[in-house]
């Protein structure tokens, strides 16, 4: 069964302007430990493709917030979901701490899908309620 919806669009060049007034601070503000290894990677290769990385994880996390009802509050916090590209390429939701006891007592699975384009970052999220 569905419990939740989410979808964010969000603009790379809105997302490229935040980290030039605020440098790294705001990605790490943004990004879990991992997703932040794989952010440094792609933006030392092309800092375009680090700035497309960064805006799909923040318009996923948005879509997650909204999919859970939260919005952007406890035990919603960026840092503790983090969408993970799985073995194959396929982005998956993790969550850590307090959030990731929230879900689970939900017993809720999360689905996202992400995507860009030149200067757009868009996402999708799907909750469910496990069996």
């Amino acid at each position: 069964m569905i419990v939740g919806i989410g979808t964010d669009v969000c603009s790379i060049d809105r997302i490229a302007a935040a980290v030039q007034r605020h440098g790294d601070r705001f990605a790490q503000r943004v990004l879990g430990i991992d997703e932040w290894r794989v952010y440094e990677a792609r933006r030392a290769r092309v800092a375009k493709r680090g700035m497309s990385y960064l805006a799909t994880r923040f318009a996923a996390k948005e879509a997650f917030s909204k999919a859970i009802g939260l919005g952007m509050r406890m035990p919603m916090t960026w840092r503790a979901c983090e969408v993970i590209n799985a073995p194959g390429g396929r982005p998956e939701i993790r969550l850590h701490g307090e959030l990731a006891r929230w879900f689970d007592e939900r017993r809720w699975r999360a689905f996202v899908s992400v995507s860009d384009e030149i200067n757009v970052a868009t996402a999708f999220v799907v909750v469910e309620k496990d069996g």
